[in-house]
């Protein structure tokens, strides 16, 4: 390579390098409108989980430290918590600006209005006390621990009782989101839905200063940080007896979080001699531009079947029966156009990020070895779904700004429909590899 072409990519790179903050967080650099987008025009509301003010409200979880905002209310900031809390926040429609496809007719977005806190978690690490027959936890701080679950799970309950359904979808956002980023987007997801599950936004400590370069790497240990209170989170929500149904969904560095929670679930299950389904209700998983590499993802979803040492009940099983799969279904949604993505790639030497993931690129020579689509063929318990359109500056936020993205979420979640089915937005490629029909989509089928 010449000197100049080798200067050319340097500056290239370094220009890339210093748009990170715009790229991944289009918000970061706009004064318009915010990272979440908009909801569709006509997106249809249940009206009897949406009070008379025109107003929504969600449960959260959150790890984030307690701050106050500018007008002196509860708020959460972007730094590691010693305790993980729990509350209603609740969201209004901003009236204050109007859609230009219909005069008089508001838009969609959304407004943090109000955050109560309702219980929270010791401080972790729990302590511990010498006895004489060995270390064991401070019995009062037990006692803390059950009485925040029991809360948890009571306001879950509650508000299961007054859903349509009962199941519970909870959100995991992405890199550099604020507490208030995060609960907009998840009741973007729920009003996608007709808001007809109970809906939890579980917002780790993202969104911290930094600069592009420091800032994600901030994120992502603090992503790492989480993981503990993700994987506490989901196991306390599931045991509610009145839910029938857990659907866990995540955006972007979210994926890396909830799959490391997911992995230490899924070997808590296995030594038990259960499955995810059975121990935890969970029916989907769905992943929106996961950034993680799709070796560490591929790791992350398929490490217990390459450990036949492990326990399965009192002993290991190496020859046994897998547990089985169940209603269990993993939903990746991808796209070759997510810039986002591509510049993750390149900072962390992957060989293709999952949330860049297509069926020519497991094709390749690099990834077509790999388990995760192999596995996926033949057990069907995951369909890839690629997004050829191209929403927003960097492609990165197109679960949140495509109509025909929110149709496909609504008719697997809320319709229980199966890819290749009727009332699915989707053109098969090669099973388990789809393409979702888009409006903003550069591409004839």
């Amino acid at each position: 390579m010449s000197f100049d072409a080798s200067n050319l990519r340097l500056r290239m790179f370094a220009t890339l390098f210093f748009l990170l903050p715009c790229i991944l967080v289009p918000a970061a650099c706009s004064s318009g409108r915010g990272l979440v987008g908009e909801l569709p025009a006509g997106t249809e509301t249940a009206a009897s989980h949406i009070k008379q003010d025109n107003s929504l409200d969600l449960l959260y979880v959150t790890d984030r430290v307690p701050a106050a905002s500018a007008n002196g209310e509860l708020a959460y900031s972007s730094f590691r918590g010693r305790s993980m809390s729990f509350g209603s926040v609740t969201l209004a429609r901003d009236r204050s600006r109007f859609d230009d496809g219909s005069a008089g007719q508001p838009d969609a977005s959304l407004q943090v209005s109000r955050t109560t806190k309702l219980g929270e978690f010791p401080q972790s690490p729990y302590p511990i006390e010498l006895t004489p027959q060995g270390p064991r936890r401070v019995p009062e701080t037990v006692d803390a621990h059950m009485r925040a679950a029991a809360g948890l799970q009571a306001e879950v309950t509650r508000r299961l009782a007054m859903a349509e359904r009962k199941e519970v979808v909870i959100f995991v956002h992405g890199y550099n989101n604020s507490f208030d980023d995060a609960a907009k987007a998840t009741g973007k997801i729920c009003n996608a839905l007709s808001a007809e599950f109970v809906c939890v936004s579980l917002s780790w400590p993202a969104g911290g200063s930094g600069g592009a370069f420091y800032g994600y790497n901030i994120d992502r240990e603090s992503g790492e940080f989480a993981v503990a209170d993700v994987k506490k989170a989901i196991r306390i929500i599931s045991a509610t007896e009145a839910i029938k149904r857990l659907h866990l969904i995540a955006h972007s560095r979210g994926a890396d979080v909830l799959l490391s929670a997911l992995q230490q679930l899924g070997m808590e299950a296995y030594t038990t001699r259960s499955s995810p389904t059975e121990r935890y209700k969970i029916s989907n998983v769905v992943l929106f531009a996961p950034d993680i590499d799709l070796d560490v993802a591929t790791a992350r979803l398929f490490g217990f079947v390459s450990d036949p040492d492990a326990p399965f009940g009192a002993n290991a099983t190496p020859y046994g029966l897998l547990p089985p799969i169940g209603s269990l279904h993993l939903t990746v949604y991808s796209s070759p156009n997510d810039q986002a993505l591509a510049l993750s790639s390149g900072l962390f030497g992957s060989v293709v990020r999952l949330g860049r993931l297509t069926s020519a690129s497991i094709s390749s020579k690099e990834a077509g070895s790999n388990a995760l689509w192999k596995n996926s063929q033949l057990s069907g318990i995951a369909d890839f779904i690629e997004y050829k359109g191209r929403a927003g500056f960097a492609g990165h936020s197109y679960f949140l700004s495509d109509p025909a993205v929110q149709k496909d979420l609504v008719a697997l979640l809320r319709d229980r429909l199966k890819a290749g089915g009727p009332g699915r937005p989707l053109v098969e490629i090669k099973r388990p590899f789809w393409s979702v029909l888009s409006r903003n989509s550069k591409l004839s089928h």
